[in-house]
């Protein structure tokens, strides 16, 4: 790795609810508001972007494991962000805290699991499925 990762190491990631980010839309409810897959892409997005720049050249993250809750509604057009915190590192195993809020306070949070890979070679594999 070009710098060492550590603990403590924060992300953050904002987007605005569309049309396309409901439960509704995505198929995981009736409602126009914000679905927890997406909810879960934002987080995944984070803890991601959060070591991106720490990996050597050619390698990558891929999750492995998600628990969350999603505890509040947020509507369409409202402004989310998700705030990352890598809280162990396990040889090539991440563990992060993620956190998602709307205007109104925390609307979802958990702990995700990511592994750093050698992408080429994770794509080998993938293809000779």
């Amino acid at each position: 790795m070009s710098e060492v990762l550590y603990t403590g190491l924060q992300g953050r990631e904002e987007m605005v609810i569309g049309m396309s980010d409901t439960a509704k839309a995505m198929g995981s409810g009736d409602l126009e508001v914000f679905a927890t897959p997406a909810m879960v892409a934002l987080m995944e997005k984070t803890a991601a972007g959060s070591v991106r720049p720490f990996l050597d050249e050619g390698s990558g993250t891929v999750g492995i494991s998600l628990k969350i809750d999603h505890t509040a509604a947020s509507p369409v057009g409202a402004s989310v962000w998700c705030e990352s915190v890598l809280t162990a590192i396990d040889k090539r195993k991440l563990t992060f805290s993620v956190t998602v809020f709307d205007s109104k306070g925390i609307i979802g949070s958990g702990i995700h699991e990511r592994f750093i890979i050698n992408n080429e070679r994770f794509m080998e594999k993938v293809r000779a499925k």
